[in-house]
């Protein structure tokens, strides 16, 4: 019988998870329960998924705003601190936040503007137009802010981020000064010891700041890199990708995830004799069109994966064949020699136009949208994604 179905995307159920719990078996059980029970067949190049926030939870890899605030002491002693193009985000960056005001003097907090670096907006970009200010150019004080654009809400939360900071800056009972700049160098007037606390752009923004007379410069990234008085630490993102456990208290990404991703592989592969793929997921990569955010608020899609997810897609666009190649044909003479084509279509597509307006994008990327949009970030209860077909073409 033909075949009809391509990818099959399964979100499965799983247990709560604690510290301490072995994170592949459980992912393992997990999988082969819902193969019998679903009554699916495990394939090879089969795809398994699991959330970033499962195997931090495994690990234990928590720290508390005092370890963030020792961190801050640490690095910067008693001086005023800058921080520069933190996202705006009651999840991601508050308790970050309280940590570091925790263990600061003074905090001279620089917000980008119009939006942040995932697209959360303080201001509407049309009505920069009509005030005239230029973000690219202009530094606005929190004073002439709020002359210009007086105080908006975000809409999805309805929080006004330059209170919210600032509230929880004030709570240690430190100075907080608040400035709108999209120029790194700016801070360096009100203080040559930075926190860049952006994310996908952070390398840029200390390379700046360092060469143009930051003279104590970090990411957050070098925040919590290694373990303070017990704490859990990520050596190489630090406090990028973490999120918010308690009021006092954050989930770090995960670390050491290759070995787990690995041992998941091996243990299907024992029990089934098919090599399936394994890859731990953080936040898709891909934009709200209405809400303006890009989802992407953790340093990587995906921190590992098994080899067979490494590249990108090789695939061509039927429409385009139908289009051109083929026009003359129709009905199964078509559909043959559109089959014809792909089983012999080239290793290495790019240039070739029979692959424009292909996702071009790699697997992991492409994978862990798919993985977080089925997820979901609520109470779904499925950390665990099951994909079939996903490499499959118009000829298997």
């Amino acid at each position: 019988m033909e075949r009809i179905v391509g990818t099959v995307v399964r979100g499965l159920r799983a247990p709560i998870i604690k510290e301490g719990d072995d994170i592949a078996d459980i992912v393992v059980n997990c999988v082969m329960k819902a193969s019998e029970i679903e009554g699916f067949k495990i394939q090879d190049k089969d795809i398994v998924t699991l959330t970033e926030s499962i195997v931090a939870r495994a690990q234990g890899n928590y720290a508390s705003i005092n370890a963030i605030a020792n961190d801050i002491r640490e690095k910067f002693g008693n001086e005023t601190i800058g921080l520069v193009f933190p996202i705006l985000s009651r999840n991601r960056f508050a308790i970050i936040l309280r940590g570091i005001a925790k263990g600061a003097k003074k905090i001279v907090l620089m917000l980008s503007y119009p939006s942040d670096e995932v697209g959360n907006h303080l201001v509407d970009m049309d009505v920069l137009d009509v005030k005239g200010v230029n973000p690219w150019t202009d530094v606005l004080n929190e004073k002439e802010f709020r002359e210009y654009f007086g105080y908006t809400l975000h809409p999805f939360t309805g929080v006004d981020y330059i209170e919210y900071y600032k509230s929880l800056i004030s709570e240690y009972g430190i100075d907080c000064e608040i400035i709108f700049s999209n120029d790194p160098k700016t801070i360096l007037n009100y203080t040559k010891n930075v926190i860049a606390c952006d994310i996908h752009t952070r390398f840029r923004t200390k390379r700046i700041l360092k060469e143009n007379g930051g003279e104590n410069v970090y990411g957050l990234d070098d925040i919590l890199s290694y373990s303070i008085d017990g704490s859990g630490y990520n050596e190489k993102y630090g406090l990028l990708g973490s999120n918010k456990s308690t009021e006092d208290k954050i989930k770090l990404f995960p670390r050491d995830c290759q070995p787990i991703v690995n041992k998941i592989q091996e243990s299907i592969k024992e029990k089934t004799g098919k090599i399936v793929e394994v890859m731990v997921y953080g936040d898709g990569a891909f934009k709200d069109p209405v809400g303006k955010i890009w989802e992407l608020a953790d340093p990587v899609v995906s921190p590992a994966y098994t080899s067979g997810l490494e590249g990108t897609p090789s695939e061509v666009k039927l429409k385009y064949l139908a289009d051109n190649d083929f026009a003359d044909l129709r009905g199964e003479e078509l559909k043959k020699a559109i089959s014809k084509y792909i089983e012999n279509k080239e290793s290495e597509l790019v240039g070739n136009m029979a692959a424009q307006g292909t996702t071009p994008r790699r697997l992991t990327d492409l994978i862990g949208s798919l993985s977080d949009l089925t997820s979901g970030s609520g109470d779904k209860g499925t950390p665990i994604i099951y994909i079939q077909g996903y490499f499959d073409n118009y000829i298997k």
